[in-house]
């Protein structure tokens, strides 16, 4: 029964992953739609490219944090099981009525509210201090970035804007400003950098190769690509005509969505791992089964003081698949919301957006932190409206989205404390 129960919860995770690959596949590809970049079809197709991508850039911080939710010695599969169709069910209601809710609030929220009336509030991680003065985690602080990771995104996509918007005129001062970026971010990001002697288990012989393919130094490499292109565009745009400057952005809109679609399937897709997890962490638990009799298809090791993280390569490759799949089946309602309901939207404000997300989204995996790429995007492009003027961003949709937001956890907590409770009638 319990191993039954754990092959349900892996199958339904990833039918969660996959809905979430439809149901957030216009966060990266509104902007690119709505300024007739690609065709809906082709923006599916590149975003899902990028979403399976991410599987050899990041690692498995979010997953780790996910999977820490509720502690998983006190509750059984049953509270899993509850959460992942809890999840579900606000997902396919919020996508049926094109409302770019969070997927991550919402599996968060499920898993969360089945804990809690299985076993109390006391099951769930609410807060727990970084070590060594490093980022905190639990549920009060993925509860606090449902506003700073829309914040930050707006932040970033706000003073990007201006940047961009001081590059177009013929000063020297704005293209001094963008050379020492360049120098400053070369020098952060090699300060970031895993080195040779560092790295626990090199891919390659070669120390060239160890180092570049380093999935921790991957990220780095992307932000400084990101940001160096943008800074080169910059020096060259008060050399540009109209038309030269939009055929430029939009080549740039193409480097910004491929960026944030990156981000979306390394952030998402680990969240599912971390769920799948913490099913086979709570099956060892419950069935009594010893770590070491498993199969090695079922090798999973919570992270602890001692140890790291570890999961066999079928898990991430599933869920990285899962949401390509899902992004590749498209969202089109919600896509019409994100690309035109919020602000007008033009290949300038596709690529701020676009870049500001990517850039939050790789900060806060960094920190391993599970934010919404609803949320980020979205803040993304009312930062880029707030550039015009405040009356260019449509306050009434932004509004209804932040109520959508904040009822996403404890409506998702709810039906899943209430979907627990049924089945533990019966099983």
């Amino acid at each position: 029964m319990e191993f039954t129960l754990l092959i349900v919860i892996i199958v339904l995770a990833l039918i969660f992953d996959y809905i979430n690959g439809f149901h957030d596949a216009a966060n990266a590809i509104a902007t690119v739609v709505a300024t007739k970049v690609l065709t809906p079809f082709q923006a599916v197709v590149w975003a899902a490219f990028f979403n399976f991508l991410a599987y050899w850039v990041f690692g498995f911080g979010v997953a780790d944090t996910v999977a820490k939710t509720a502690n998983t010695m006190d509750i059984n599969l049953v509270v899993i099981l509850a959460g992942v169709i809890a999840a579900i069910i606000w997902n396919l209601f919020t996508w049926w009525q094109g409302i770019p809710s969070s997927s991550s609030h919402t599996l968060i929220g499920g898993f969360a509210g089945a804990a809690i009336a299985h076993a109390g509030f006391g099951v769930v991680s609410w807060y727990k201090a970084g070590k060594d003065g490093g980022m905190p985690s639990g549920v009060l602080i993925i509860v606090a970035f449902i506003i700073l990771a829309p914040l930050l995104g707006a932040l970033i996509s706000y003073l990007m804007s201006i940047w961009l918007l001081n590059a177009s005129k013929k000063s020297i001062y704005p293209k001094i400003f963008t050379a020492s970026l360049m120098i400053l971010t070369v020098w952060f990001v090699e300060s970031q950098m895993i080195y040779y002697d560092q790295i626990e288990k090199p891919r390659f012989d070669s120390p060239f190769w160890s180092v570049a393919f380093e999935s921790h130094n991957i990220k780095w490499f992307l932000v400084a690509f990101i940001i160096l292109s943008i800074s080169t565009f910059c020096l060259i745009f008060s050399s540009l005509n109209l038309n030269q400057a939009t055929a430029w952005l939009k080549k740039m809109q193409l480097l910004s969505s491929a960026a944030f679609s990156l981000g979306h399937g390394g952030n998402d897709s680990q969240k599912v791992m971390g769920i799948i997890a913490a099913a086979v962490a709570v099956y060892i638990h419950t069935s009594g089964v010893a770590q070491e009799s498993l199969p090695a298809w079922l090798d999973v090791v919570l992270p602890n003081d001692e140890g790291a993280f570890k999961m066999p390569a079928w898990i991430p490759l599933a869920c990285y698949s899962a949401i390509a799949a899902g992004t590749l089946s498209g969202g089109w309602k919600i896509v019409k919301t994100m690309g035109s309901k919020i602000t007008k939207v033009t290949s300038f404000e596709g690529v701020a957006a676009e870049t500001a997300g990517a850039l939050t989204l790789y900060f806060t995996e960094h920190f391993k932190v599970p934010v919404s790429t609803t949320h980020t995007i979205t803040g993304s492009i009312i930062g880029v409206g707030l550039t015009k003027r405040v009356s260019a961003v449509r306050w009434g949709m932004t509004v209804s989205l932040l109520w959508a937001w904040v009822l996403t956890i404890p409506i998702s907590a709810i039906l899943a404390a209430i979907i627990y409770y049924i089945f533990s009638i019966f099983i």
